[in-house]
């Protein structure tokens, strides 16, 4: 199986608000960015073909604590997730997919729906980036700082020209900077969670820009680019 959409583009006045979850103990989805997965439980084969069958969008969400007593179940799931569109799907043997999900918008979980269906499935709203009026005039200054303490660890990331060639740093809009750069780091899954869940723009470039000052080497660069099929 493979397949690739011609229109990538994503209306949320168009999206239902009904998404598929795919939970991972160690993944976080952000918005703008690929990440290759590796899925062959029987549920998110079922999740995967009932995604392909219709609009393509898969959830994906960060298993909350205490996951580890109902992974088989339905275990609990960090608030806000990301909504990802499915690119291309290879079929492997036995039963495996490797696909590319792009993400596409922050999403809040709603409730979640009593479905038939193998896997979970949520009511979830659309979280727009939000940028505060009162800094208006001081976020182009934040702008350069942020891809200046970025540029300066593009070195220590592996295969960096591969996630930024086609990005210009300084002509994105801030939420999409931010985004690509918490993705990019090697962050704890918690902290990438939290700079997830923020949706006000200034607000999460002032944590990132924290992490970069504060946090080792280490863990702050990434192992690089692509990144590793991430397995279900």
């Amino acid at each position: 199986m493979s397949q690739i959409g011609d229109d990538l583009a994503f209306v949320p006045e168009q999206f239902s608000g009904r998404a598929r979850l795919f939970p991972l103990p160690n993944l976080v989805l952000f918005p703008h960015v690929i990440q290759p997965l590796h899925v062959f439980e029987d549920r998110y084969v079922d999740l995967l073909h009932d995604a392909l069958q219709d609009d393509r969008l898969i959830a994906m969400a960060l298993l909350d604590t205490g996951w580890e007593r109902d992974y088989e179940g339905r275990p609990p799931l960090a608030p806000v997730a990301c909504l990802g569109r499915v690119l291309s799907c290879q079929a492997q043997p036995g039963t495996r997919y490797n696909l590319l999900l792009m993400g596409l918008r922050r999403v809040r979980i709603v409730r979640e729906l009593e479905t038939h269906k193998s896997f979970r499935e949520a009511e979830v709203e659309v979280l727009e980036d939000e940028y505060s009026s009162a800094l208006t005039e001081t976020r182009p200054t934040v702008h350069r700082k942020l891809v200046t303490a970025f540029e300066k660890m593009l070195p220590c990331i592996a295969d960096a020209d591969e996630l930024f060639n086609h990005l210009s740093m300084n002509s994105v809009s801030l939420g999409t900077l931010t985004d690509v750069i918490s993705y990019a780091l090697d962050l704890d899954v918690q902290c990438k969670q939290m700079l997830l869940a923020e949706k006000n723009v200034d607000k999460r470039t002032k944590m990132l820009l924290k992490h970069l000052k504060n946090a080792p080497i280490s863990t702050r660069t990434a192992a690089g680019f692509p990144p590793a099929f991430s397995c279900n």
